[in-house]
């Protein structure tokens, strides 16, 4: 069939280990920390996946596990108070961690009892079940100080808009924060939701970092729904009599039994052998029994075993923003807070009979299974029908899809009758389309999704009223549906894509329809949700900030009390793309290069690569933290909406942005728990569009429809020729090396361009043989004629996971819904009695074709091979759109879209000088800041055209790029915009005294910068150094001083800037230096060692050694490329694309990986249009100025 994939799975390549060849797939023992694949657990970065995300990895039961059934079973015991690494730099264990230990002790149950909230309870629930340990869930509470007796501070729904500034903050950095908590568990699913809704409703009193919990709240919601235990030190009833207090003690205890009631408090004992442990217990012993409560033994656990307590109390610093030294005096002196069996505790506690008896019972009572508490979708408002009575979602779905489909097809064809009584078969596309749409409403009917495709068109009907450029993106082109509602632009019938890749009846839950949505204006679309549902209906989605490699190094560091400047240094030595372990073997190489240096036998390597000094304490400390969770942080789009409250089933918190509240849980925890998840994702080139749309109807005096662009012939020859800096998708260094040999002429050519480039189809061995294919270097077969129909608009070469499911229908006779049944089986770890009925069926069908023997074991070998790796074609199809227009736009319209793709920024492949230098190359002049021209953002102003491709101070379509002042550093959108405001209602600005007196947010560090960027120099006629001595004396002139009574506002004569020096000050002040490249200051010295430049480079015969130098743009290493890292360098004429290999990048990893400027000698290679050149040398290129790189992995 032309194609190659190895036999590992999808999920194994997006963890980035895939194992290699002949190596068995990863076991249970080579798994982290939380007993997941290496590197799955928590990586948010993204990747180029169909789901472009990384996806949790499931958990794996260590082998050898001792359950229920081992000696340590035989003392019943449940752990009632434990903490996991999600109380935030307090626990040192991974929930899984915890899970496991505590089935390995033969605990019957286990509580996760988190500060303020269940952050990692799901992915414990899910460890716990694999391990056969039930599950309790809780949190401690810390309660607001300073609130009077019987006060309540939780607001109803229609008061929580926003975060109250309550002046309450807690200090968290405090060695020993203050607090008094209150240890609550729930009982069951009603007390879970109880507990649930009284954390949410305390964060949403108050604000990020200083949730509002009143003791009388909580007593109200939760009374008879909850255990209460006494809790830690930091517990009333524990401090009071710590203080010495026992009649203040005996006080907090009766308030808890007055408001949870006497059957539902519990008075909780620990012992970390600490001296006094004993006789605080004995007390607290004494005052259950004078109150009549129960007791329980617990552990107070923050992690799982004693060997992690020095990561415990490094985090503890951490958390404090001291080194272990200083607060050495607020830690536990011995490491006794971890898991203990229940054999261990009845022998600490025997003198309290019946504590570890109690713990195992309210173990048992209280604990369920999470999977109980997951909610639904809202009903959708429909209007009122015919018959005055409210349509159901499905009659209104039917409504908006008969009038989309009518606009997108036309009407319905009316079935012609002929003499036999049948009807005549309409194969048009217009009857083909409704026979479709049809077809998957009644899909839609019989699954009830009516109401998640209402919830999408409403979503982006509403982007539309508000003038949003927004599209469907995902599966959602597999429906002609979502294309006759608006959600999608792709035609799935004209394009004859597979509907059972989006919906089919065998899928759990419903379908997945991202929305991208212009990024600049996703907050609007983000606060109407809000609005509609309900504050306490819907929240954004989690993402948990973990522990990388860089900030491991630093934090623990500074735990091991290292100075700041030490900190930072060492961070910069962490291998970027491997992490700690990379780093620390990276430095086991250096000291075996030591030693053989010593020998004589490699001195040369040793003296390259001694630049790892990182202490061996710290990397140990580092490698234990990473990946554990940091802090919490906003998922970059997805919303959860319920149809009871949200907040009963996760709870809610405010997020750092205004008026963002956010559940506790990320994407993986609320897909595990059967909430449903909407996708609104900025994408950076809608917004980049709809400003170059906006622009040239402004400026050019004619409008630009985007989805009625028209085919073009040039803008295709310019996708041939790699001119893709800033087209969207098609700008990355691979894909700008596989477009002169793909050669795009028509849309689908862009279809297969996006899909091509992505880990699946590279690991997998199918783009160089599609790109023979395409060039006519290799004959196009099919290991069976049958898979011509779904092979042949790819060459043979399979691309697109539709393409495995049309496979299946071909050979074997599958209905749609099979097929992607098979193609799910095949590319996850389902039950293998499922996946051998789906394997007898497929060759039971190839059979009855006569596909048998070796013919029919190879074909479903290469189909189970290839079943996850191929790009979804409706992705492809989705992008390739934007693809499209946004080539279309840079073609025609070079100066708008520059202008764009700035005020879009930060977003793409390439940095703001990087797109003005590509602009500049393509005739388009580039201006400075202006004080009275520039607005703003980018903009464009009238400039002489160019004639016949040249004149002097010409630009190409007659009009120049003015940089923004919010491109001034310092300056902002919101600052920018107030100096544009002002001088549009009072005119321009006289004289920089003019500019501080109207405009008196400025200070004297701004002013400097816009001085330094030139914003003064035409306006004012100031050069930049007399512009820099007069903001120094006129920013004392402001709104209540008397006007041009300063002094010293005049310079003296000044030097000029040189031309270097003002390419220099653009860079630092803008980042951006429209016509002084740092390479042509020293290009004179270039030419004297030899040094080429890009554009000479296409005039030197291939396999010659060559010097280049130039700014590095870019450090990149795809998994896929075997430790192979992709250089981008740019000098003044262009880009050159530089592969140093994995032995060269050892060589001379210093200077590779610090380096902003490089000489690099070695072997130039040109073929099919596409230069590189491979490294043999890198050195420093020394050059002043500095430009924004970007690294990727």
């Amino acid at each position: 069939m032309g194609f190659n994939n190895p036999s590992w799975s999808w999920s194994e390549l997006q963890s980035g280990q895939p194992p290699r060849l002949g190596q068995k797939q990863q076991s249970a023992k080579q798994a982290n920390r939380d007993g997941r694949a290496p590197r799955s657990s928590s990586w948010n970065a993204g990747g180029d996946g169909p789901a472009s995300s990384r996806q949790r990895q499931p958990f794996e039961t260590p082998d050898g596990l001792r359950g229920s059934g081992s000696d340590a079973a035989v003392v019943p015991y449940a752990e009632l108070h434990c903490h996991s690494n999600f109380s935030f730099l307090d626990g040192a264990s991974h929930p899984e961690e915890l899970a496991t230990e505590a089935a390995r002790l033969g605990l019957v149950a286990l509580a996760i009892t988190d500060h303020n909230g269940f952050y990692g309870v799901v992915r414990f629930a899910e460890a716990a079940k694999a391990v056969g340990l039930l599950t309790v869930f809780g949190a401690e509470i810390t309660l607001t100080d300073g609130l009077s007796p019987g006060l309540r501070v939780a607001r109803s729904e229609p008061d929580t808009d926003r975060q109250v500034a309550t002046g309450r903050v807690p200090d968290s950095h405090a060695p020993d924060p203050v607090g008094t908590h209150l240890l609550v568990l729930a009982d069951g699913v009603e007390g879970y939701g109880k507990l649930s809704r009284a954390l949410s409703l305390g964060h949403l009193a108050g604000e990020k970092g200083a949730p509002q919990f009143a003791f009388a709240d909580l007593a109200e919601m939760l009374a008879g729904h909850v255990w209460v235990l006494t809790g830690c030190r930091k517990g009333g009833v524990p401090a009071a009599l710590a203080n010495g207090q026992p009649e203040a003690a005996r006080r907090e205890l009766n308030q808890l039994i007055e408001g949870f009631g006497q059957d539902r408090v519990l008075v909780e004992l620990w012992d970390h052998g600490d001296p006094l442990d004993s006789a605080r217990n004995d007390a607290l012993y004494a005052l259950a029994q004078q109150a009549g409560v129960g007791c329980v033994a617990t552990n107070n656990v923050h992690y799982a075993t004693p060997s992690q307590r020095k990561l415990a109390t490094a985090l503890a610093a951490v958390r404090s923003r001291r080194s272990l030294a200083d607060v050495d005096a607020w830690l536990p002196g011995s490491a006794g807070a971890h898991l203990r069996s229940g054999a261990e505790q009845q022998a600490r506690f025997a003198r309290y009979p019946g504590v570890v008896e109690r713990a195992a019972a309210v173990g048992r009572a209280a604990a369920f299974d999470l999977a109980l508490v997951a909610p639904k979708l809202p009903p959708f408002p429909c209007p009122v029908g015919d018959g005055d009575q409210p349509l159901n979602e499905m009659q209104y779905l039917r409504q908006v899809t008969e009038a989309g489909g009518t606009k997108r097809y036309g009407a319905r064809p009316d079935a012609v009758p002929v003499a036999n009584g049948g009807v005549v078969e309409d194969l048009s596309l217009r009857s083909r389309a409704w026979q479709t749409i049809d077809r998957e409403l009644a899909l839609i009917d019989q699954l009830d999704f009516a109401g998640y495709f209402l919830v999408v068109w409403d979503l982006v009907e509403f982007c539309r009223r508000s003038d949003i450029y927004c599209q469907g993106r995902g599966s959602a082109a597999n429906s002609a549906v979502c294309y006759a509602i608006g959600v999608t632009a792709a035609d799935a019938v004209s394009l004859g894509l597979l509907f059972e890749r989006f919906l089919s009846p065998e899928r759990d839950g419903p379908p997945d329809i991202d929305i991208d949505i212009e990024s600049d204006r996703r907050e609007e679309v983000i606060q109407y949700v809000y609005e509609r549902y309900g504050r306490h209906h819907t929240a954004q989605v989690a993402n948990v900030i973990t522990y990388r490699a860089r900030s491991a190094v630093r934090d623990m560091a500074k735990a091991l009390g290292y100075e700041p400047g030490q900190q930072d240094a060492w961070s910069k030595q962490v291998d970027g793309w491997g992490g700690v372990a990379a780093t620390m073997e990276q430095q086991e190489q250096e000291w075996r290069a030591k030693v053989n240096s010593r020998s004589g036998t490699d001195a040369s390597l040793a003296a390259a690569q001694r630049d790892c000094s990182i202490p061996k304490a710290v990397l140990e400390l580092a490698l234990e933290v990473e990946d554990a969770p940091r802090h919490l942080g906003i998922h970059s789009g997805g919303m959860v909406i319920a149809d009871r409250p949200v907040i009963e089933v996760c709870p809610v918190e405010w997020g750092r942005m205004d008026k963002r509240s956010v559940l506790q849980w990320d994407k993986d925890d609320c897909a595990a728990s059967g909430l449903v998840k909407f996708d609104l994702l900025g994408l950076g080139m809608l917004s980049a569009l709809h400003y170059a749309v906006d622009l040239v109807r402004e400026h050019r005096d004619y409008e630009i429809d985007i989805a009625t662009i028209p085919q073009d012939d040039d803008v295709y020859a310019m996708l041939c020729r790699a001119d893709t800096v800033g087209v969207f998708q098609v700008e990355s260094r691979a894909q700008m090396a596989t477009l002169p040999r793909l050669k795009p002429r028509r849309f689908y050519d862009l279809v297969v361009e996006v899909a091509l480039i992505r880990p699946g189809p590279i690991q997998g061995g199918s783009v160089h043989p599609y790109l023979r294919r395409r060039n006519g270097q290799e004959q196009v077969t099919y290991l069976h004629p049958l898979l011509e129909n779904s092979l042949g608009k790819t060459l043979g070469i399979p691309l697109f996971q539709e393409q495995l499911m049309q496979m299946a229908i071909d050979v074997a006779g599958f209905t749609p819904a099979e097929s992607d049944e098979l193609r799910q089986a095949m590319g996850s770890k389902r039950s293998a009695r499922r996946m051998e009925q789906l394997k007898q069926r497929l060759f039971a069908g190839m059979e009855t074709n006569g596909i048998v023997g070796d013919v029919a074991n190879e074909l479903y070998l290469k189909m189970k091979a290839f079943a996850n790796y191929g790009f979804p074609e409706s992705h492809s199809v989705s992008f390739a759109y934007l693809v499209y227009a946004s080539a279309w736009i840079k073609y025609h319209e070079p100066a708008a879209f520059c202008a764009a793709l700035l005020n879009a920024q930060p977003m793409g492949f390439w940095s703001p000088h990087t797109l003005v230098r590509d602009a500049r190359r393509h005739g388009v002049v580039v201006h400075t800041p202006d004080l009275n021209a520039s607005l703003a953002s980018a903009t464009l102003e009238p400039c002489p055209p160019t004639v016949d491709g040249e004149s002097a101070g010409a630009s190409e379509g007659g009009v120049a790029v003015r940089l923004g002042l919010g491109s001034v550093r310092g300056i902002g959108s919101e600052l920018a915009k107030q100096i544009e405001t002002v001088r549009k209602e009072w005119g321009l600005f006289t004289d920089t005294e003019d500019l501080v007196r109207r405009v008196p947010g400025l200070q004297l560090p701004q002013l400097e910068a816009l001085a330094t960027a030139g914003v003064f120099t035409e306006c004012f006629a100031l050069d930049r150094r007399e512009a820099i001595w007069t903001v120094g004396a006129t920013v004392q002139s402001r709104p209540g001083r008397l006007e041009g009574i300063i002094t010293g506002n005049r310079a003296p004569r000044l030097p000029g800037m040189t031309p270097v020096e003002e390419a220099v000050a653009d860079l630092w002040a803008t980042g951006v230096s429209p016509d002084g490249h740092p390479t042509q200051f020293v290009r004179k010295e270039l030419d004297a060692i030899g040094v080429l430049t890009s554009v000479q480079l296409w005039n030197t015969e291939p396999g010659t050694v060559v010097r280049v130098a130039g700014v590095v743009t870019h450090r990149q290493r795809p998994q896929t490329a075997q430790g192979v890292t992709f250089l981008n360098l740019e000098d003044e004429t262009g880009l050159i694309n530089v592969v140093v290999s994995k032995g060269c990048w050892h060589r001379f990893r210093k200077v590779a990986r610090e380096a902003p400027a490089l000489v690099i000698r070695g072997r130039l290679e040109r073929a099919e249009g596409v230069i590189n050149v491979v490294a043999e040398r890198l050195d420093p290129l020394p050059m002043e100025g500095k430009v924004q790189r970007r690294d990727f992995r």
